[in-house]
């Protein structure tokens, strides 16, 4: 393989053995060639390889994707064509249009599994893995980080290829293992990608919107979910806002960042699919009684993102036939019993919403609460706000000294030096070509989840994308504090929706098997119910008949890419084990009716929940589940019972013993482009409702005032007035 760089005037050679037969062994020319000099090189290989054909040309590629290996060869994957579909200041981004792989032995020494059944069936398996879909790529700029994280990351070459979000980790591990470098290979990442030009007041600025999928517990929606036991969750999803101001090359610009998170419910479930269940029932585990692994899940949010975690969870409040709202009391259950032992700074903020209590209520009506809810959010977290200034701009530079830093710069240093920022008279060189001013960074992170986090989920993370949008324009000089505000129906707010409904059909397609369900944002667009109702149940179909016939063999895919399951000769085969489950009962050891609790759906939600309600139960501040058992939840706060007024669930009652039955709780800047050539051979809040009017505790009230905004305490509690 020869590679060059950007500017043709480095050359390399990368050399793979192919007369080893199970082995891979790769080794890189410590020589840099001028053009003539690789030219005069392979001209020397052809004439000494003349007797058995000499070198023939293969390809033209853009870099190596990994090696793979089952029962036979070694495979080499590289990227044959790419195509341009954005830019981060300078930095290109690529997507994938297509790859080949080609096996490494040459063909006398092949052998014999390379041919057997079972080694085909394995290739068939990998090329289920699309890699022109969804697949993106830059030579330059980390694109498996945020724009904060590319800030201040301190990490470099195959440290970053170990980053949850390279999807082609595993692939590439042995090529760096044994050159210890990543010239020759490219990061993948694996999600969305858009960016959109949008102007304001005759001023352009550029939108990005980057989903980053975790390839940890990765997978199809019934096969991975909820939480395994180090504490990752199954589509556990980064989205990234990115605002830049449109300018031309080499002229200072001002940036902004806001990251959201989506992610499966950090408990121990699952559900079995069925061709004879539409929606089949919720299993909940009862072996982690101390959510040990819930604790690892927001443990990581916290290293990944800082304080405060704040989890909107859109699940359901009440169903006749119990399902959701299982998981709704575990998970309120987990934050309690994980928040006892927090400091206060650091506890969990839980809000609850039930977004399809309502069936009737507005889609507008619907983005506003949300809206409010986001704003609560992002008043907590804050985003990324810098300024970035080319190192060439001498006159800029003489600046940026620290007595000019604004009031909030002793504030923001300190936020910096938490978040691993390393700054230098308020600068930090970006790649070498920009020195940046940060006026402030986001701590904390919003996550919101539904049941599959897909299609409830990616309407709170509109609203939240939205609310941050008049943020990050009011901080970049494009709007006036009066004007912050985007009108949900503006021209503006409806192309950001679109491009968030894009991308909630590209996650959905991932995950579920068809595009989201969008009932929201097709009523904001003013369609047709009737056109709506119809693509939903198409939809609903596609997703079910994906669900049921061809996850399995989409997930055997996934775990062969990234190497979660690694065939061995002798050893069984992929698709003669289990279905890939949530939790396999057997490995542990255990007796499946000692760690499972099915819930039996002939009973009714009165006889399921009948000691105290249960809307009670997931907001009182000392409720009571067992003798003893007493938690504070001074975080929790459920937005839907705050904003209702007479709508109470009588037959919400509640008791967790008579569920689950629990005991009592105790890459590289140096891109490469390659020929290939080889030679030929909830809050303490009585429910005490009066017509109109609600009763919060005071204890409540303090505590509420005390964690979120004035104006958000006064929606919550004030709901009607708020809107009219």
């Amino acid at each position: 393989m020869i590679g060059w760089d950007n500017s043709r005037t480095i050359w390399k050679v990368l050399k793979i053995d192919r007369s080893e037969s199970t082995e891979l062994l790769i080794h890189e020319d410590p020589t840099i060639y001028s053009e003539r000099e690789y030219l005069d090189l392979l001209s020397r290989i052809h004439e000494g390889n003349k007797p058995t054909g000499g070198l023939k040309f293969v390809c033209l590629c853009y870099g190596i994707i990994g090696f793979i290996k089952f029962l036979g060869a070694h495979y080499l994957l590289v990227i044959t064509e790419r195509r341009e579909i954005g830019k981060i200041r300078g930095h290109v981004v690529y997507a994938i249009t297509e790859s080949e792989m080609f096996p490494v032995p040459n063909s006398t020494v092949l052998s014999k599994m390379t041919y057997s059944k079972d080694e085909n069936r394995y290739l068939k398996l990998l090329r289920k893995m699309d890699l022109t879909k969804d697949y993106f790529f830059s030579y330059s700029y980390h694109i498996m980080l945020s724009f904060q994280k590319n800030l201040s990351n301190s990490k470099s070459g195959v440290a970053i290829y170990e980053t949850m979000f390279v999807w082609n980790e595993f692939l590439t591990r042995e090529i760096h293992n044994q050159l210890q470098n990543t010239k020759w290979t490219v990061a993948l990442v694996y999600g969305f990608f858009k960016q959109a030009t949008f102007k304001i007041s005759s001023q352009d600025f550029i939108l990005t919107l980057i989903a980053r999928r975790s390839r940890h517990y990765a997978g199809t929606r019934y096969l991975k979910r909820g939480v395994n036991e180090k504490g990752r969750v199954a589509n556990d999803v980064e989205t990234e806002q990115i605002v830049f101001e449109d300018v031309p090359e080499g002229s200072p610009f001002g940036a902004t960042s806001v990251v959201q998170n989506r992610g499966s419910i950090p408990l121990f479930w699952s559900q079995e699919t069925s061709f004879l269940n539409v929606k089949p029932d919720i299993i909940l585990s009862r072996r982690d009684f101390k959510f040990e692994a819930t604790k690892l899940h927001f443990e990581d949010l916290a290293q990944r993102y800082g304080n405060p975690i704040i989890i909107l969870n859109l699940i359901k409040t009440f169903e006749k036939r119990p399902r959701e709202m299982i998981l709704r009391a575990e998970f309120a259950n987990a934050i309690e019993f994980l928040n006892k032992d927090l400091p206060e700074d650091e506890r969990l903020r839980f809000l609850h919403w039930d977004i399809n209590k309502r069936p009737r209520i507005k889609a507008k009506m619907a983005l506003l609460r949300l809206g409010d809810v986001a704003a609560n959010a992002l008043e907590l977290t804050g985003f990324l706000h810098c300024q970035l200034i080319p190192t060439s701009r001498t006159e800029e530079l003489q600046k940026l000294s620290p007595t000019s830093c604004d009031d909030r710069g002793d504030h923001v240093k300190e936020d910096l030096d938490e978040m691993d920022v390393e700054m230098d008279n308020e600068c930090d060189k970006l790649r070498g070509a920009y020195c940046v001013k940060v006026s402030s960074v986001q701590n904390g992170v919003l996550r919101t989840n539904c049941v599959d986090c897909l299609d409830r989920t990616n309407v709170g993370q509109y609203a939240y994308g939205l609310v941050a949008l008049s943020h990050q324009l009011h901080a970049l000089g494009f709007v006036d504090i009066d004007n912050i505000n985007i009108d949900s129906h503006s021209p503006l707010a409806q192309e950001l929706m679109q491009i968030y409904e894009e991308m909630g059909d590209t996650l959905a397609l991932q995950y579920g098997g068809s595009a989201a369900h969008n009932k929201i944002f097709s009523e904001m667009r003013g369609q047709w119910k009737a056109a709506t109702r119809s693509q939903e149940i198409i939809r609903s179909v596609q997703r079910y008949y994906r669900n049921a016939c061809m996850d399995p063999a989409k997930q055997d895919a996934i775990n062969v890419f990234l190497g979660h399951f690694q065939p061995q000769e002798g050893g069984p085969a992929l698709w003669e084990l289990n279905a890939d489950q949530h939790y396999d009962v057997r490995k542990h050891g255990s007796n499946p009716t000692a760690q499972r609790s099915r819930y039996n759906p002939s009973l009714s939600s009165r006889q399921l929940f009948h000691d105290i309600q249960l809307d009670q139960c997931l907001r009182s501040s000392s409720f009571k589940f067992e003798e003893g058992a007493l938690f504070d939840s001074s975080n929790f706060l459920d937005v839907d019972w705050l904003s209702s007024s007479g709508n109470s669930c009588e037959e919400e009652t509640y008791d967790r013993s008579s569920i689950i039955g629990s005991p009592s709780r105790g890459m590289s800047s140096d891109s490469m482009t390659t020929n290939v050539s080889v030679p030929d051979s909830g809050t303490s809040l009585k429910k005490v409702q009066t017509p109109g009017e609600i009763s919060v505790d005071a204890k409540v009230s303090k505590q509420m005032h005390r964690q979120y905004s004035e104006k958000f305490v006064r929606w919550v509690t004030e709901e009607d007035g708020f809107f009219d």
